[in-house]
């Protein structure tokens, strides 16, 4: 992938969807009956949402044909990851944390499972100051670049960054994350789809069950939250049709 500044977008392409961070049956199954692409399981042992490799496994065999297991891993030897891929068929992998394109490479047996390399893009105006076209061009082997907010940790943190200060042009697949929620999927879409080839999201706390003290169950998602966040999508895919 190489960037230039005459990207042909499909902006009337449909949206995918991954839902991610989950932990239990129900909420796998949730997903999947409100339409999503792909469901997302934690292999970071200090994420609150972490869940181990068989209980990933477990999981995943829940799902239906054309739905994909995506497996987050952050700086993990590239054995480990290859191992995890191996016991989940079908998976794709996200590498969230420090590694370096030659890193994602070998852990992906160099190309064998397709992969998401995330970009921490920084909170408020430091946006701008984060080159996105030489980071695409440097995970070039990469199938997508998901972007996340730059929050301490690594992902579902429920910030957003500023989408408008984001290159006007990068070719390459994008996943839009960081903060997502129904509330805010519509616009996020409507202002990033036109900036790539195609474009996914991937929600993990803007679909968490609400806690009783405020804030969310970190790993446990609401069914009725992501049958809207799905719908808001499909609103958005239907005003760039």
């Amino acid at each position: 992938m190489s960037s230039n500044s005459s990207v042909s977008t499909n902006v009337a392409a449909r949206t995918r969807i991954k839902i991610c961070g989950l932990t239990r049956e129900q909420d796998v199954d949730a997903a999947v009956f409100a339409g999503a692409d792909a469901i997302g399981f934690v292999l970071y042992a200090k994420s609150p949402r972490a869940v181990s490799v068989e209980r990933a496994a477990e999981l995943a065999r829940r799902l239906p044909p054309f739905v994909t297991p995506v497996l987050l891993f952050v700086n993990a030897p590239a054995e480990e990851v290859i191992a995890a891929s191996d016991r989940i068929p079908g998976s794709m992998l996200q590498f969230h944390g420090d590694e370096t394109p030659e890193a994602c490479w070998l852990a992906s047996g160099q190309g064998h499972r397709p992969y998401l390399r995330a970009a921490r893009i920084p909170l408020g105006d430091g946006a701008a100051s984060f080159n996105l076209v030489k980071y695409a061009e440097d995970h070039s082997q990469a199938r997508a670049i998901l972007l996340d907010a730059h929050v301490d940790g690594f992902g579902g943190g429920g910030k957003t960054f500023n989408w408008s200060l984001l290159p006007p042009s990068v070719a390459s697949h994008l996943v839009l994350s960081g903060g997502l929620t129904p509330a805010n999927v519509t616009d996020g879409i409507l202002q990033v789809k036109p900036r790539c080839l195609t474009l996914a999201v991937d929600v993990s706390s803007g679909v968490e069950a609400d806690a009783p003290g405020g804030g969310t169950l970190k790993g446990i998602k609401d069914a009725d939250k992501i049958h809207r966040f799905i719908a808001a999508v499909r609103a958005a895919d239907a005003a760039t049709a």
